[in-house]
């Protein structure tokens, strides 16, 4: 038999031990390569119960100032939004189509910042930035169906200042009450699919090659980059829809606005044309606003590669905005201040 003797002593006896030579680097060689894919294995999808999110900064100092400023900011985007709500719903004169759809709008800037504020002020308390996989899905989703939400009633309203100043005769007829409930009820759902789509795209990952999350809430977009395998399908998939929700609410603004300013300009007095852009200056704010952070927020991400500014960018995208909604709403809105100045006489 051929056999190798090989250069160690045999515990038992004290004598070299005898091998034969295949057994001996097949069995070392089968050794090593289990110990290696050992470390290089990436963990399954079912084993990943948790990720980290890495916040907006790392300073302990900063992290009491930025609890105080989130809160506060929560706080009167919640304060603000549902003080709309309130005055829209207790004043026969504001139910309107135009007003209808702002109550939903600002339903759905409650529902996005109330997606991620909390679990960030909550973070910083518990000086614990852990999320679960669950929760991390779930925060997701939301958020993509409030963000599209937004994104889509901002057309549509757009689409209402139109019919009212290029079609006033026949408003009422069009922006019916049975149209508006059903425009809302088609946006809920396609901004379910939407999210959903999302939500399958990251559950399609099958293993991760890490757990930091560089964002103060779960993007999907981060998410994916923990993937460890090719993720090109995928972000074909998720940027596909994302072309198709973003490009036609913005090609809907954009054909609205011109509709407007086409027949606004055809209007012979100055005081005509000024009524006339001031029942939509209010609107077309908040759209500069909400489209001007989001663009903000994705040539931040194109241009700079750090993850720090990515994530400061969309803060503005995400918390800011919901904020300055009630405020451009209520102070540049001749009714919303009407309205409120009967609900707060009624009160006193």
């Amino acid at each position: 038999m051929n056999t190798l003797l090989v250069n160690h002593l045999n515990p038992k006896y004290g004598q070299r031990a005898v091998c034969p030579r295949p057994p001996f680097l097949y069995s070392n060689l089968l050794l090593l390569f289990k110990r290696w894919s050992s470390y290089t294995e990436p963990r399954n999808l079912t084993s990943v119960s948790e990720f980290f999110l890495m916040g907006l900064s790392d300073d302990p100092e900063l992290q009491p100032f930025l609890c105080v400023l989130f809160l506060s900011m929560y706080l009167v985007t919640v304060l603000g939004n549902l003080l709309i709500i309130l005055v829209i719903t207790s004043d026969p004169h504001l139910h309107t189509p135009m007003y209808f759809f702002l109550s939903n709008l600002s339903l759905a800037d409650i529902s996005l910042i109330s997606t991620t504020v909390p679990k960030v002020i909550v973070n910083i308390q518990t000086h614990n930035r852990v999320i679960s996989y669950s929760s991390c899905l779930t925060q997701m989703s939301v958020f993509i169906f409030s963000a599209c939400m937004d994104s889509m009633l901002l057309t549509v309203m757009a689409y209402d200042r139109f019919v009212a100043i290029c079609h006033p005769l026949h408003y009422m007829v069009i922006m019916n009450q049975r149209t508006c409930c059903s425009s809302v009820l088609v946006l809920f759902f396609l901004s379910l699919l939407d999210s959903q789509v999302h939500n399958l795209i990251v559950l399609q990952v099958a293993c991760f090659k890490g757990m930091e999350i560089s964002h103060f809430f779960c993007d999907p977009s981060q998410v994916l980059k923990l993937a460890c395998s090719d993720t090109l399908v995928n972000n074909i998939i998720m940027y596909f829809f994302g072309t198709i929700y973003g490009f036609f609410p913005i090609s809907g603004i954009f054909f609205s606005y011109y509709k407007i300013i086409s027949s606004v300009l055809r209007v012979p007095s100055s005081g005509g044309r000024y009524k006339a852009f001031s029942t939509c200056g209010s609107h077309l704010a908040v759209v500069c606003l909400f489209y001007g952070t989001g663009l903000g927020v994705y040539l931040t991400s194109a241009i700079s590669e750090s993850p720090r500014k990515y994530t400061a960018a969309s803060v503005m995208y995400t918390v800011v905005t919901p904020m300055l909604n009630p405020f451009i709403y209520s102070l540049r809105n001749k009714d919303i201040k009407s309205a409120l100045c009967r609900l707060l006489s009624k009160a006193g």
